[in-house]
């Protein structure tokens, strides 16, 4: 437990602007839950607490994605003390994500999945992702594959490895393990969550056929990922996000308790 003074430091984290992260946040759990994204109670979404750089959000310890509710997350700073919240995160879960984190200032969220067809291109040898579908093209030049296998992250240096590893990209394939999707706001962290294992759905579902993939020219390629950069200046991202929380207060609004 935070001593005194950190607990008075901390009275900032009763603010709107963070129960909206906490109630994001779990939604994006849920949402991903529906959608067979998660693993067991295994697997991690977290992001960067609103305002600050020092403290983030994460699911505890022995709880699946679809019981995760808004007041359920824990804030928990880089020395694995959290801050608010009852249970302790995950092992992984702080070695990888409170290192991500800290050393890669971009992340202000970080969602970690062994989400089936986005693993299983991992797990086979050449690129992951081929660019030959209008989904994967979102990911055009975005993508890092983190070639070397670590094992469990159980202590620091396995984070700080998987953190070297990203360089500038948003979306790393970590070799025989899962994926890691970096975003600047949950809801673009969901957002890039679902279209990736949709494009690798696709993917597979083609190479399944024994045809070969065609994929599209590298010139298109660019162009037609930074008409989805843009998108003449809609916010898509938060859009699928309303949408998903529209979808959820109607059958499930528990994920704000």
């Amino acid at each position: 437990m935070p001593d005194a003074p950190a607990i008075l430091r901390n009275a900032d984290l009763d603010h709107e602007d963070v129960r909206q992260a906490r109630v994001d946040l779990a939604a994006c759990f849920r949402a991903a839950a529906r959608m067979g994204l998660h693993e067991g109670i295994c697997n991690h979404l977290s992001a960067m607490v609103p305002g600050r750089d020092d403290l983030f959000l994460v699911n505890p310890d022995g709880y699946g994605f679809s019981e995760i509710t808004a007041s359920r997350l824990l804030i928990c700073d880089f020395n694995r003390r959290v801050v608010a919240g009852e249970g302790q995160p995950e092992d992984t879960a702080f070695f990888i994500h409170a290192r991500v984190h800290m050393r890669v200032k971009r992340a202000r969220a970080a969602f970690h999945t062994h989400m089936p067809y986005a693993t299983a291109l991992t797990m086979v040898e050449g690129p992951p992702l081929a660019f030959a579908g209008q989904s994967a093209l979102k990911f055009y030049g975005r993508t890092a594959v983190d070639e070397t296998y670590g094992g469990l992250a159980l202590d620091e240096s396995e984070g700080d490895r998987i953190a070297n590893s990203i360089g500038d990209a948003d979306i790393v394939f970590m070799r025989n393990h899962g994926v890691m999707v970096l975003a600047d706001s949950i809801a673009k962290a969901f957002d890039d969550l679902y279209y990736l294992e949709r494009a690798c759905q696709a993917q597979i579902i083609a190479e399944s056929t024994g045809r070969k993939l065609v994929p599209v020219p590298e010139a298109m390629a660019r162009a037609t990922a930074e008409q989805m950069k843009h998108e003449g200046g809609r916010p898509s991202a938060w859009l699928h996000l309303e949408s998903i929380k529209r979808g959820l207060d109607r059958e499930a609004p528990d994920y704000r308790d």
